[in-house]
């Protein structure tokens, strides 16, 4: 497989657990071809101790199920796994359903680039009960990550305050998929660029990079190197100068400035990678004012984060850009989202009503919501989220305002006269995409709005405040009852 045929892969089919199968041929040798399922996509926490998540990956879902085939390599590899008992994993008969699979979901999604909160659907899943379970890690593998690493580029993009973000991860990634999943995800959750070149191509992102220490050091000095660059690169011309010393390289950079002015050019900008940045930015932005160049723009870079950037301008870091690499790629301090795939209705035929479903466990925090969920949004006045509603219209109760918090049925909302908008959208239609896909501009753009008008007391780095989810009254008494029911039958009161 060509590394750029990663993004859209003929066996994607096998991009999943095992267990996603064998319960596939459990369901085909039970009989239960015929019978559907809707599962939900949420997670139980907002990542980084935030107030939020950038929902991301969504715009690949589309793909994702029509290229959810299994061809004759694949068949042929199912065929050769031994199952620990001895013989074959698969039988024949369940091999040859798969040869002609074609994937008949349904799927509804957070718009890309919105925002979404704990316990919410972020995609419905609605389908042939065999569909909906082969579909689940694929899905969770395309939606988790790029939530995380958008959540995670937003954080950063706010302690930015407006100055551009440069995602420079590729080399820390979790490998080439993970690398791609960056750059597009922490473009549409606000980063200017990348430096990934293959995401560049694939996506359309602009691709940023100059120089590295290794440039430097190739030749016999530092001013040596940086003349050979802006001789090389005067269009793009971005100097780092911790190679060796960050004061003696603040002076070439500055004699370098002076010589591309002769040449009718300009110095772009210096970047500092190691040090105090507070205290070198402040010197570096001296020296370059004090020498008629406040024009030449001063990046940083080396391990930050929201908390280091946030930092440095508290400090009065006079720094105009920020590279982003290793905290941004691999999403610390959380490497996992934590989304889960729960099945929540059930029913024999596609023309059976659905039967809402519940998972209690012995953790109660993981208690499910049951039905074919839906979610409304709530609007203010001026057009910023006050609240979602969690709603399965067919146990909908005739007060559309109130609803019980997600967690803790004895606190309440009501949402008043707040505007409600229907949050999730489908994206594909008995396994065909709806309508032509959106761009990432547009998700970005999406993204932008969206954060722009959050409270700010939920965008805060420290204890932000909570943001209201609920369940529909309907809704949170159907789960209260199928609660009860079930552990009646489980012989528990």
């Amino acid at each position: 497989m060509a590394l750029t045929d990663r993004t859209n892969p003929h066996d994607v089919s096998l991009n999943t657990d095992l267990y996603e199968l064998t319960m596939a041929q459990g369901f085909w040798e039970s009989g239960m071809v015929d019978a559907e399922a809707c599962f939900n996509v949420f997670f139980r926490d907002n990542p980084f101790g935030g107030g939020y998540a950038v929902a991301c990956g969504m715009g690949q879902i589309a793909d994702l199920v029509s290229n959810f085939v299994f061809e004759d390599d694949v068949i042929d590899y199912l065929a050769s796994i031994q199952a620990p008992g001895g013989g074959p994993m698969f039988k024949a008969g369940f091999l040859d359903y798969l040869r002609g699979f074609h994937m008949r979901v349904s799927v509804w999604a957070v718009p890309e680039g919105d925002l979404v909160f704990p316990r919410e659907p972020m995609v419905r899943v609605e389908g042939p009960i065999i569909d909906c379970q082969l579909l689940e890690t694929a899905l969770l593998n395309l939606v988790n990550f790029q939530t995380l690493v958008a959540t995670k580029t937003a954080r950063v993009v706010h302690a930015a305050e407006g100055h551009p973000v440069s995602d420079f991860g590729l080399r820390r990634a979790q490998g080439p998929d993970g690398g791609l999943a960056v750059a597009r995800a922490s473009y549409i959750a606000g980063a200017s660029s990348t430096s990934n070149v293959l995401a560049g191509k694939i996506y359309g992102i602009p691709v940023f990079g100059t120089h590295a220490h290794s440039w430097v050091m190739a030749f016999p000095s530092e001013l040596e190197a940086f003349r050979a660059f802006a001789e090389s690169m005067p269009k793009n011309c971005v100097l780092l100068l911790d190679t060796y010393d960050v004061h003696q390289g603040i002076k070439n950079a500055i004699t370098v400035a002076k010589e591309m002015e002769e040449r009718g050019e300009r110095l772009a900008a210096i970047r500092i990678d190691s040090g105090d940045l507070a205290k070198l930015t402040k010197e570096a932005r001296r020296e370059f004012d004090a020498a008629g160049l406040p024009y030449v723009k001063i990046s940083a870079s080396n391990d930050l984060d929201e908390y280091t950037i946030q930092s440095l301008f508290a400090q009065g870091a006079p720094i105009d850009s920020f590279g982003v690499g290793t905290k941004l790629a691999t999403c610390d301090p959380q490497p996992s989202l934590g989304g889960v795939y729960k099945l929540s209705a059930t029913r024999a035929t596609h023309d059976s009503p659905w039967e809402p479903v519940i998972k209690l466990s012995e953790t109660a925090y993981k208690r499910t919501i049951p039905g074919v969920q839906h979610v409304r949004r709530f609007y203010d006045a001026s057009g910023c989220p006050v609240g979602d509603m969690i709603v399965d219209d067919a146990v909908a109760s005739d007060d559309s305002t109130s609803m019980v918090d997600v967690l803790d049925e004895y606190v309440s909302y009501d949402m008043g006269d707040a505007e409600p908008r229907e949050l999730l959208t489908q994206l594909v239609d008995a396994g065909e995409p709806s309508g032509v896909p959106e761009g990432i501009e547009a998700a970005k753009a999406r993204c932008r709005e969206a954060l722009m008008r959050l409270d700010p007391a939920v965008k805060r780095f420290l204890n932000p405040q909570t943001y209201p989810v609920g369940l529909e009254l309907g809704l949170a008494r159907t789960r209260s009852e199928l609660a009860r029911r079930e552990r009646r039958a489980s012989g528990r009161s």
